[in-house]
């Protein structure tokens, strides 16, 4: 009986087969670049977001210091006030005393 020719192990290559796998991957990578294009735009939009709530910080943070600056003048004003009250009250009580001009100003120093 003779031989057949050719191998019978020979591969046999189905086009039909890799151009289903190439059209698979190919929706494959469309997907992926629409979804980083996705996360990418997220991103832009998350850094705009950060950019302006810093920016409200800082002036936030600005008015702030400008309210404590301003408090801290009216308290040091409120307690010169306070003292210089206090001085004219005591001044008063050692006149009405009968104490003399000369006497108050050594008891001052």
């Amino acid at each position: 009986m003779p031989r057949t020719k050719g191998s019978k192990n020979k591969p046999k290559t189905v086009t039909a087969y890799f151009a289903a796998q190439i059209a698979e991957k190919q929706s494959a990578k469309e997907a992926l670049t629409a979804e980083i294009a996705s996360i990418q735009k997220s991103i832009e939009e998350q850094k705009n977001t950060l950019k302006e709530k810093k920016t409200a910080l800082k002036k936030a943070e600005k008015e702030v210091a400008s309210m404590e600056a301003k408090k801290a003048k009216a308290d040091a004003k409120a307690a010169e006030e306070a003292k210089k009250t206090e001085a004219e009250a005591v001044l008063k009580k050692l006149l009405a005393s009968g104490v003399s001009a000369d006497e108050i100003l050594e008891k001052l120093k």
